[in-house]
């Protein structure tokens, strides 16, 4: 037996992608060593694993070869006792009509450490992204959630009298169901609703009545579907799902540690995100000129940040040096970029300037006051950076100060998911938000393909929709990749996201 200390996690997936995944969730896939998963498990899902995390399909279907439950449980303590973190995930939420009692019980005789997370399950949440409330003051006061698997062994003259109810697993069951609800009183014009792959881009719903349901999807497979009968059917809202990203899958070119964001609001439009890391932020070769600079803060007349990571390694090296936002008392703050200006507002402070167009070209010809004889800190980027700014502030009179707060670099090897997506044809888009994220991309490229790579990366990028946050940024797509699809014309990850929602939502790909 392993010395380390192994342990089981019973993960409810929720209804389909990751946006429908608890936090804690996301969390335990990212980090887990065995992935025990469903067959219903959103494919998504499985992405967020590790590359070297070992993925077991043990996902049980009608009239399909199944994977045993002794079977299952023998894994989940199998791996345990070998000291691996284990995530047995399941759709929906594992405790209800799930597999999670014999598992738990399984582990506990074991004595294997086992912790329970929540999922959102297809009972509640299908209906809801139908745009049906599942209950309401006048409508429906209360529902049952049941299985329609076994109609045979249910109450059906108790359940005929209750408001609402909400089947899972009746789609080859739905005339017995209608059978016995009528043969105890229901009515046939009660409302009925089908949810079929609820919550994912694939969501069908049928709205009839008990009467003509079972002939209006006679000879459609419902599986996996969620049934609602009841008065509160009557209140569907038409436009309650919809996400205009859809079957897009994106790939994100950002630094690992600021993809999140991006990567969120791409998600909440409805898209597959594959992140690409082409860029590493790391701490300056040297702190020398920042702690000095630092050191004579109250003699600069401004302190301009062009980047949130400008911000981020400045304040971080601020609180090093046992000082706080106080050092900053009497300079004025300006920042580029509505990001930037947020970070800032972290630390407490409000910037004195920020250029219209959120791009640094602006700043120059926009700056508040007159620029001759201003002293000027500038922390930026190591090597790498545009030089025009400090040029253009020159030009006006000042006195920059540039000083090293942070390297960026490439990556040493590119992501193998992502590249294998790249392969396959699987991406539909990628984003690039800095020109120097565009030229470690190609070089991350051209290092795997080697000779064949100016025809290959061509050939690769053919059906690939290359979107830019900026002017600078797509000025590189266009030298090294050669195009721009989409360009965001406000210059922000916001508003690159609004530029792929405009584009894909209204069909113009």
């Amino acid at each position: 037996m392993n010395d380390r200390l192994g342990k089981v996690y019973l993960v409810g997936a929720g209804i389909g992608s990751v946006a429908h995944l608890t936090i804690r969730g996301q969390q335990l896939l990212s980090n887990a060593e065995i992935l025990i998963y469903d067959d219903l498990v959103d494919p998504q899902l499985l992405d967020l694993a590790p590359e070297n995390c070992l993925k077991l399909n043990v996902g049980k279907r009608g009239g399909f070869p199944s994977t045993s439950q002794n079977t299952i449980n023998q894994l989940l303590v199998t791996f345990c006792r070998q000291g691996k973190q284990v995530v047995r995930l399941q759709s929906g939420d594992p405790s209800i009509f799930g597999r999670v009692n014999s598992e738990i019980k399984v582990l506990i005789q074991a004595n294997c450490n086992y912790e329970l997370v929540p999922g959102i399950s297809s009972a509640l949440a299908a209906p809801f992204l139908a745009g049906i409330p599942l209950t309401d003051k006048q409508l429906g006061c209360c529902f049952t959630v049941l299985t329609g698997h076994k109609p045979d062994l249910l109450n059906w003259k108790v359940l005929a009298e209750l408001d609402t109810l909400v089947i899972l697993m009746g789609g080859k069951t739905l005339p017995q169901i209608v059978y016995k609800l009528q043969r105890n009183g229901r009515s046939p014009s009660e409302p009925v609703a089908i949810v079929h792959k609820g919550g994912s881009p694939q969501q069908e719903v049928w709205i009839s009545t008990l009467g003509n349901i079972v002939d209006q999807v006679r000879g459609v497979s419902l599986s996996p579907s969620v049934i609602v009968i009841g008065k509160v059917v009557s209140l569907r809202n038409m436009a309650f799902f919809y996400s205009p990203l859809v079957g897009q899958t994106i790939l994100v070119t950002r630094a690992a540690e600021q993809s999140n964001q991006f990567s969120l609001m791409l998600q909440q439009q409805g898209a597959r995100v594959i992140e690409m890391p082409a860029l590493e932020i790391i701490s300056p070769s040297s702190w020398n000129g920042l702690d000095d600079a630092i050191d004579k803060l109250s003699s600069f007349d401004w302190l301009i940040f062009t980047s949130a990571n400008g911000v981020k390694f400045f304040f971080q090296r601020l609180k090093t040096l046992g000082k706080d936002v106080r050092a900053l008392a009497g300079i004025k703050l300006a920042t580029v970029g509505e990001k930037t200006d947020c970070i800032l507002k972290k630390h407490g402070l409000k910037s004195d300037f920020i250029p219209p167009d959120f791009v640094a070209d602006s700043l120059v010809e926009n700056f508040p006051e007159c620029l001759s004889n201003k002293k000027i800190l500038l922390p930026r980027v190591e090597v790498g950076g545009r030089d025009i700014l400090t040029k253009k502030l020159k030009q006006q009179g000042a006195q920059v100060l540039e000083i090293a707060a942070y390297q960026s670099r490439s990556p040493n090897q590119i992501n193998s998911k992502a590249w294998k997506a790249l392969q396959q044809g699987k991406v539909n888009i990628i984003t690039f938000t800095s020109s120097k994220i565009v030229r470690n991309f190609y070089y991350l490229i051209y290092q795997q393909l080697g000779k064949q790579a100016p025809y290959e990366i061509s050939s690769i990028l053919s059906k690939i929709i290359i979107a830019s946050i900026g002017p600078q940024t797509s000025k590189t797509c266009c030298e090294l990749l050669g195009r721009i699809d989409l360009e965001a014309q406000k210059y922000t990850l916001k508003g690159l996201t609004e530029a792929l929602v405009e584009r894909i939502g209204n069909g113009q790909d």
